[in-house]
């Protein structure tokens, strides 16, 4: 999947290079400001190690004329923006992370039971959906919907639970509790208890979608602690190349954020979001006022 992102930004710098960057399941696409306002346009294949690690940064240092391996400065590079279909590729492909639920005592369920909402009232045969977790703990605790605790916590029960699973090789981590955007202490305890185990990506409800419904709210949390870690290890990697540079990518919304800011939750339609964008900013410069865009994709063999 591929699409053009453009978006507004900080204010630029005159005087340095601004790039923009589309990096899709088949191609990376970039466009390049010179500092003397010139136009710059370069198109190579998004997966290709024996040439490069990373398009995105491969494509900047072929417009700037630097080795490979030159770091990338802000002395030369104001900012890049980039718009990205790795959260995409990753979630159609089940390609993230080992996830782990952790939810309240008897809605281990939940998710997987959802809304019961059918595209197909009649359908005899009804196929679910592949879950993202892998596992489900069921924590030993209970609030109602005013936000009362009914159980306290059983933090010693969760522990035991949390570090066999830690134990079984998970380091990702969605904690779920019921009613917990309400009441987010029992949901802040056990995300502490994670961390402290050793987690690496712990996220909760209560921060990621604090939402009145379970399953929503639920169905959130997981995609976001499933996704996260891979796109932090994108993004890292094109940080690590770039030291000092503003780098920003395009969330769901169609709107940028900095590169430490991007999570899995936002980054699903980063790349159609940042297409959808460009096409009305195209078009409005061009003085239309009615558009229909199209998105490419490679059909299943």
């Amino acid at each position: 999947m591929t699409s053009t992102t453009l978006a507004l930004s900080p204010s630029p710098s005159p005087d340095r290079w601004q790039f923009w960057i589309d990096r899709g399941g088949t191609f990376t696409d970039l466009v390049g400001r010179a500092p003397d306002g010139t136009l710059h346009t370069l198109k190579l294949l998004s997966e290709n190690p024996e040439q490069y690690r990373d398009a995105a940064v491969e494509g900047i240092r072929r417009l700037l004329g630097l080795q490979p391996g030159e770091l990338i400065t802000p002395e030369r590079v104001d900012c890049v923006k980039m718009g990205t279909t790795v959260a995409t590729n990753a979630l159609l492909e089940r390609k993230g992370d080992r996830t782990l639920l952790v939810t309240t005592r008897g809605f281990r369920d939940a998710l997987r039971i959802a809304s019961q909402a059918r595209p197909q009232l009649f359908e005899r045969h009804i196929q679910l959906p592949e879950l993202l977790y892998e596992a489900v703990i069921e924590a030993d605790e209970r609030v109602d919907a005013q936000g009362h605790v009914l159980r306290p916590l059983d933090l010693a029960g969760l522990r035991e639970q949390l570090q066999a699973a830690f134990d079984r090789g998970l380091r990702t981590c969605a904690i779920v509790f019921l009613h917990g955007y309400r009441a987010p202490a029992h949901e802040q305890a056990a995300q502490a208890l994670a961390r402290e185990i050793g987690f690496t990506q712990v996220s909760a409800s209560h921060e990621v979608s604090p939402l009145m419904k379970l399953v929503p709210r639920g169905d959130t949390t997981v995609v976001d602690a499933y996704l996260s870690p891979i796109l932090h290890r994108y993004v890292d990697q094109v940080a690590s190349q770039m030291p000092g540079v503003r780098l920003f990518f395009m969330q769901s919304s169609g709107g940028l954020t900095e590169a430490h800011r991007f999570q899995g939750k936002d980054a699903i339609l980063s790349g159609p979001a940042g297409g959808i964008v460009g096409m009305v900013r195209t078009a409005m410069a061009a003085g239309h006022g009615k558009v229909i865009g199209f998105d490419t994709q490679t059909a299943p063999v």
